[in-house]
């Protein structure tokens, strides 16, 4: 297995909602407005919102409903640039879970909601390489 991730998907309950929230981010989609899975170009990756229940049934997964346990996060060139999404997002309808400031790690990073409650970190992390098309090296 080569080591890359090709698709992430979030499981919602709302899947109008939640592609309104993320259209209000900016990000784009080809969905048409009837399709059962919305799907999103991610730099070198796809996100996709589907329905929770689908998602648990085709992941055979037991939803408690609860957090899943994963976080999806977005780098940053800037402090500035952290704090500038966190309000890009809280204006499309997150949660900002955790301001911007600096971490233990020696970057900077805050936390959002999205409306379906996923999390998503949005970090600068001056250890990290952050590429012209958005995607990340390890220092």
């Amino acid at each position: 297995m080569e080591q890359r991730v090709s698709l992430v998907t979030l499981g919602v309950r709302d899947l109008a909602r939640a592609r309104t929230f993320y259209e209000a981010l900016g990000w784009t989609t080809r969905a048409a407005p009837d399709d059962d899975t919305v799907f999103f170009q991610a730099g070198g990756a796809i996100v996709a919102l589907w329905g929770r229940e689908e998602l648990a049934e085709d992941s055979v997964a037991q939803d408690a409903g609860g957090w899943g346990g994963i976080t999806l996060a977005h780098n940053v060139r800037s402090p500035e640039e952290v704090d500038a999404v966190l309000a890009e997002a809280e204006r499309a309808g997150a949660r900002v879970a955790r301001p911007g400031a600096p971490t233990f790690w020696g970057g900077y990073s805050g936390v959002f909601h999205d409306p379906e409650g996923h999390a998503w970190e949005v970090a600068h992390n001056p250890h990290w390489t952050l590429a012209g098309d958005g995607s990340v090296r390890l220092g």
